[in-house]
């Protein structure tokens, strides 16, 4: 059977929309009708004229669209799970509240700020104690934001990004179970211990190897990259920031290596990109999703079986919401 022939086909007679994360492979990305990053992607799929979206991501991505718009389907042909989002659910976010309370700092005086990458749970868990929800692109000013409360911020799952901004805004980080409590205690911004195991397949080595290799190459990596990495690095940002900064703020004849997943970079080869790491670094989950499990999604709307639908609680819902909305608003 030729699915892309089967799934164009389908696409014209369903009331559906189909959107695919940048790390999807490309002969699934390639079938989005939308296609962005995470947030990007919600916020587009919410306002999608359709009943049925179908997500081709990762879970957490999938619950967002739910949250956002619960009254349209969201069916994923692979609930595949994000593993940083996998790190924290809302029992170790509770223990580690358990940790900070412990160490003589009051849930009163913490504002919780959970990255994207996270569970609808997680999201209504940050909700419910006034916190926000935040990307890679919007970390900096939803940190700020929050700082105005005069409480200590922590920041969950990836430590990676919560001591990447801390670092840029020039403040003090420390990461629960890994730094002291009393730096933890003086700390600006409190990080719990999770982050991207692709990501972190990018060295301090890798980016010398380039350096040395190429003199006048532009180094650009995600901020879910390890300090050290990112420290050294000619440009930092999310996916559609690096997205923009190699197509449209460098020279076509530029040579930038790019520190992040690699179906994304390997879309920018045209633009004299290479992949910054020593292995290819490619997302294990978000590849799970093929053109077969896509085209039987698809199937199970004409046949009103609904494979895979993305299901939250409603006071999940509400409380996931509003973390949610409050990174809108700023």
């Amino acid at each position: 059977m030729n699915f892309k022939e089967e799934i164009i086909k389908l696409k014209e007679k369903l009331d559906v929309t189909i959107v695919a994360h940048f790390y999807q492979k490309d002969e699934v990305f390639e079938m989005g009708d939308i296609v962005g990053d995470s947030l990007e992607l919600a916020k587009k799929a919410m306002i999608a004229p359709t009943k049925n979206i179908i997500f081709c991501g990762v879970g957490f991505m999938g619950e967002s669209v739910k949250v956002l718009a619960p009254e349209k389907r969201v069916l994923m042909p692979k609930v595949a799970c994000c593993a940083m989002a996998k790190m924290i659910d809302v029992e170790y976010f509770n223990e580690n509240l358990k940790i900070l309370n412990d160490a003589g700092i009051s849930s009163d005086d913490i504002l919780p700020i959970t990255y994207i990458n996270s569970s609808a749970a997680v999201k209504a868990a940050v909700g419910k104690m006034g916190g926000y929800v935040c990307t890679s692109s919007n970390a900096f000013k939803i940190i700020e934001k929050g700082l105005t409360s005069g409480k200590k911020i922590f920041f969950v799952p990836d430590r990676c990004l919560g001591q990447n901004f801390a670092n840029q805004i020039g403040l003090k980080s420390a990461v629960i179970g890994v730094d002291s409590i009393e730096d933890v205690k003086n700390s600006d911004i409190i990080c719990y211990n999770g982050f991207c195991s692709v990501h972190q397949l990018f060295t301090v080595e890798d980016v010398e190897f380039y350096k040395e290799k190429y003199p006048d190459i532009i180094v650009a990596v995600h901020p879910e990259c390890d300090v050290k990495v990112v420290n050294k690095a000619d440009f930092v940002g999310s996916t559609s920031q690096l997205i923009k900064f190699i197509t449209e703020e460098i020279s076509p004849t530029q040579k930038v290596v790019v520190g992040t997943e690699y179906n994304m970079v390997n879309r920018l080869r045209d633009k004299n990109t290479y992949v910054l790491s020593s292995t290819k670094p490619e997302c294990p989950t978000m590849n799970e999703t093929t053109l077969e499990d896509l085209y039987n999604t698809l199937k199970s709307i004409e046949n009103e079986t609904y494979e895979n639908e993305i299901i939250v609680d409603e006071d999940v819902v509400k409380y996931a919401y509003m973390a949610l909305n409050r990174m809108f608003e700023v």
